[in-house]
Formats: structure tokens, sequence, C-alpha cells
């Protein structure tokens, strides 16, 4: 398909917008976005090659679409920067279904000016078709082994719930998203999240490699996790590696995408795809970002074929 920013908009009907929100009665339908990229896989590729993503953005904008890539997921961190990127993006006809934004909800007092900042960028982000917010709250340390409390865990699913709550009022799905740091201690930040908010609030945005990396490299946990919350995924981000070690292109490795597309395809759950192949630092380096993005999506175009 031919995607552009006119038709994009076009297409977002309240009727295209109901299966976002999920609840135990969804209607498969799809969602009707391109697939997408996240920002974070440029910040490692120009990274890797000694330069830094955004720092000239029209610049890395028309690097972005050589790639033959329609539409992108950044990480937004307020609502001038989104506006400053809106701009961009509009006069390169890039499309942003779906944004990144951090949040910090586990400490109440906190969570409030965190709910606040992300309905403040929503202001921008709705105008130009965004229909998915993808948060991963904050954890106690980026890396650390520090787990959250009992009772912090219980604040912070509840404020889950009320900005879930907030943004469907607002035509927007909230994703929620993990790391490997919810994925310690039996899962049990991870499990509470998904089973202490309410469905039509909170959606989930699969990270597969995140949650095959988080419990210890086991497709195993992956292909459960599809089984246990499968109904409430609105978002796949899409990562594969080599012997754990991430890949420089999409394709066959560790996990076994072609089973689990055909497992969406046979539950009838059609996510958003958003491709994450990223680099590290035992990652082959013999491609740019644009050459190696162009090859991922060829390839994701064709393990999930049938569901998009």
């Amino acid at each position: 398909m031919n995607w552009n920013r006119r038709k994009f908009l076009q297409g977002l009907t309240a009727a295209s917008l109901t299966p976002l929100f999920l609840s135990n009665t969804r209607k498969p339908a799809r969602t009707g976005f391109p697939v997408s990229c996240s920002s974070y896989d440029w910040i490692t590729f120009y990274k890797r090659a000694g330069k830094t993503w955004w720092e000239n953005p029209e610049a890395c904008a028309a690097d972005f679409v050589t790639s033959g890539l329609k539409a992108i997921e950044p990480n937004i961190g307020s609502a001038s920067e989104a506006k400053q990127m809106i701009e961009v993006l509009r006069s390169h006809d890039i499309l942003m279904p779906s944004v990144y934004v951090n949040s910090l909800l586990h400490v109440n007092d906190e969570a409030k000016k965190s709910i606040d900042h992300i309905l403040a960028i929503v202001e921008e982000i709705k105008p130009y078709g965004t229909r998915i917010l993808v948060t991963n709250p904050t954890p106690i340390s980026w890396g650390g082994k520090d787990l959250k409390s009992d009772a912090q865990l219980i604040h912070q699913a509840k404020n889950l719930d009320k900005l879930g709550g907030l943004l469907k009022d607002e035509g927007i799905a909230l994703a929620y998203h993990t790391h490997d740091t919810e994925m310690m201690a039996g899962a049990r930040e991870f499990h509470h999240m998904m089973q202490n908010t309410e469905p039509e609030h909170v959606a989930f945005c699969f990270d597969v490699h995140w949650i095959y990396r988080g419990s210890h490299n086991s497709s195993l946990a992956v292909f459960d996790v599809l089984k246990l919350y499968g109904s409430r995924v609105v978002e796949l981000h899409i990562r594969q590696s080599n012997n754990g070690i991430w890949s420089e292109t999409f394709g066959d490795g560790d996990i076994d995408y072609r089973r689990f597309a055909s497992l969406l395809k046979e539950n009838k759950i059609f996510p958003h795809i958003v491709i994450e192949q990223c680099v590290e630092d035992q990652t082959p380096g013999t491609l740019t970002g644009a050459e190696a993005h162009k090859i991922d999506l060829a390839n994701i175009m064709n393990t999930f074929q049938d569901i998009l």
C-alpha cells in the first residue's frame, strides 16, 4: 500500500480506532497502520558510526526515508519536542502512528506530574494521527537490580490504569511496555501491571526480544506471554538475535518469528508492528542504518504478511 499522511489521517475514523481499546470481547481487526520503526534503532546505528541521531533533523529524516519506511515511533520527551519533530516529519511525509514516552508512576506525588506531562504531549501528537502511546514505567534505576516494593507496584498499577483511561478519552491507546527489569523476581512487576489494570484502559506493547532476554534468553517465555496476554497486544516491537546477540538485520535467529506470526494469525491478533532492530557492541557492523532497515522492512513484511 502506498502510504502518505493525507490517506492515513482520512482512514482514522472512529470505527477504525475501536479495536485499539481492548476488552475480552474484542473483534479482530487490523490497525490500518504501516510497518513502523523505533527511533532507538537509529540512535544505535548512528552512535556506531560516530554520529548523533536527530542532531540534524532534516538530514536524519531524509536518511530514514531512503530505507523505504513510511512511519516512525519516536521517543518523545516533551510537548515542545513533539511539535518540532512533527514539523520535520510532515515535510518528509513520515507518519507517526505511535510514540514512546517515559513515565514515573510508582510514586504518587510524581505520578500526577508524569500524567500531566503525557497529556500535554498528547495535545501535540493527536492531530498528527498518533493513536498509540507506549510507556515503560521508570524502574528504580535503569539497568539496575533494585526492585519496586509491593506498595509501589500497587500505586503504579492504579496510576497506569488512570493514565490509560484518560488517554482512551482522547482516542489514544496506552500500550504497556517492558524491558528486562520487569521480568525479575518471577516477573512480579510485569504480571501485576497486566493483572491489575483494565484491558480497555491498558493494552500491551509486546517487545518480543526484551521478554526473551529478560527471561534468560527463553523462547518458551515468549510464547507463554503471547498465550497469556495476546488478547491485549496492540503493538509489537520486533528484534532478532543470534546466540543472544542482537542481529544487524531481522531474519532467522534465536526467536522463531515464523511460528510467532502464525500464532498471531491463528488467534486473530493484528497489532501495529514496529521494527526495533538495534545494534549492540558485539553486533556485526557491515551496514548503515538505512541499508539495514531496508532489509528489515522486506523481511518483516514477508514474515508477518498474513497479519498486515
